[in-house]
């Protein structure tokens, strides 16, 4: 007996890795999803469907991002602004020092609705027709571009999306913390010769993080945390922007973008960089489908329709946020706008004259809010860990593991974080290379899925924004190695 069990076991696990996708339906026990193939490939051995499925739908049970379908549309928008938002679009009224006043706007707005639109898309295609759902952007990228090529398209910029973010925030929320504490100590030598150093800041960070990870277990229950995380990304936003504009623009400020720059070559060179600011500016497509996966679904009910609801709510919130920051920022400081963003530029030119006790608030904000997105943005990689362990034992990952698990991801975060320092000059690099993600796939994915009639509305336009987003990627891919080699990277290794 002890022999068949090992075998089944292994055949479970085997099915389990080699299926090209087995849909989770909440539903019923439809077996099949139109155009789709979801037979195991295992050298001709025919394995039973039904209970390979049931397996599956065990072990999605017990994973965090699916482990409970509690959710609602608040929950949603509160997840979707936290992740949305954050410290990268700090930098986006530097991005209009080149691009000006006209084709900023410009520019800013297309990103804007182009990446509404492909929420659109992604929204609509967790959940079809039979009740099959697609909780993760791999499930939905494989069933549209078969294993292997979805694979290769889409596991790449989901583990930067994810894991990369986190280790962004650890720098961020590090280099504010230190900020924070130098805004305490003031003038006071003695204090500030006390200071930590960087590594150290970043410990402090992660250190907070992984502690808060360890009380939160699966996706749905990071509500609150998503709920604090949205209130202060709002927050901070807001009074960054009007600061900015309360305090009037300083001596000297123009809005030429050729003022800048010397030679033609240098102008187009810092138009390609501040488009890729603003394509950067937004994110967390990769946490869409997870996020509608944390909802509860009926035939009648199908998610979309709250998902929808959500995404329109913290999409509206951004837009008030991004935009007056943006534009607030640019008409404030124009062409003196440091390369670090708005929070370096009130830090250069209103230090003495903004009260201690704001910019420490503002501090403290921005490291809460980074403290909050981060657990979003883990939650995706710690799912993956644990599915390891559960694949192979077909049970719940016991608090122990899932602890070793989070400590480890910190671990290798903060590892990332110290050896890597300068990961923010490679932003629009590394951007580059996984903004297909946002602006291409779910256009094809559409295509490939729905199957629209060709030369109809929706195959033309997903055709031409999935090719012009191709094109955009590799522009700003090219521009920012261009970017790279001119300026010359200051790689600070184990330096922070």
């Amino acid at each position: 007996m002890g022999d068949v069990e090992v075998s089944e076991r292994r055949r479970i696990e085997r099915s389990f890795s080699l299926f090209k996708i087995i849909p989770i339906n909440d539903d019923d026990d439809t077996l099949h999803s139109k155009g789709t193939d979801f037979s195991p490939v295992d050298d001709g051995v025919v394995v039973d469907e039904k209970k390979d499925m049931d397996v599956v739908k065990e072990i999605d049970s017990l994973l965090p991002i699916t482990e409970s379908r509690k959710g609602n549309a608040y929950t949603a928008a509160f997840h979707l602004l936290s992740s949305g938002i954050g410290t990268p679009a700090l930098v986006l009224p530097f991005a209009f020092t080149s691009l000006g006043w006209s084709w900023g706007i410009v520019v800013l707005t297309v990103i804007f609705a182009w990446r509404l639109y492909t929420m659109w898309l992604l929204v609509h295609l967790h959940e079809m027709v039979n009740g099959t759902r697609y909780s993760r952007y791999l499930q939905l990228a494989i069933v549209a571009f078969g294993e292997k090529l979805g694979k290769c398209l889409s596991i790449f910029p989901t583990m930067y999306l994810s894991g990369g973010t986190c280790v962004m925030s650890i720098i961020a929320g590090g280099r504010t913390l230190q900020l924070f504490y130098n805004t305490i100590c003031e003038n006071d030598q003695h204090c500030l010769h006390k200071s930590l150093s960087g590594a150290q800041w970043f410990l402090v960070f992660v250190c907070l993080a992984i502690l808060i990870a360890q009380f939160f277990p699966n996706l749905n229950s990071l509500a609150w945390v998503s709920f604090v995380g949205s209130i202060l990304g709002v927050a901070y936003f807001t009074m960054l922007w009007a600061l900015s504009i309360g305090k009037g623009r300083p001596n000297g400020v123009t809005y030429n973008p050729s003022d800048n720059v010397t030679t033609t070559m240098a102008q187009f060179r810092a138009v390609l960089n501040g488009v890729a600011i603003i394509a950067i500016a937004f994110r967390g497509h990769n946490l869409v489908l997870e996020i509608q996966g944390t909802l509860p679904t009926n035939p009648k009910h199908p998610t979309k329709t709250r998902m929808w609801r959500g995404v329109i709510a913290s999409y509206s919130l951004i837009a008030m946020c991004v935009f007056p920051l943006a534009i607030g920022g640019y008409w404030a400081y124009g062409n003196m706008m440091p390369a670090n963003g708005i929070m370096g530029a009130i830090a250069k030119y209103h230090q003495e004259s903004t009260p201690k006790w704001l910019i420490g608030t503002i501090y403290m904000m921005v490291v809460i809010q980074c403290l909050c997105s981060f657990q979003i943005y883990a939650m995706p990689v710690f799912d993956n860990l644990e599915r390891i362990y559960v694949s192979r034992h077909l049970k719940a990952c016991p608090r122990w593991v899932r602890s070793c698990i989070k400590l480890f991801f910190g671990g290798l975060t903060y590892f990332i974080s110290v050896a890597f320092p300068f990961l923010g000059s490679l932003a629009a690099f590394v951007g580059g290379i996984a903004l297909p993600l946002s602006l291409v796939y779910p256009c094809f994915m559409w295509i490939s899925i729905k199957k629209p009639q060709r030369n109809s509305l929706m195959y033309c336009l997903n055709m031409f924004l999935g090719c012009l987003g191709i094109l955009i990627s590799i522009v700003q891919v090219a521009g920012a190695l261009w970017n790279l080699v001119i300026d010359k990277l200051d790689a600070n290794f184990f330096n922070p």
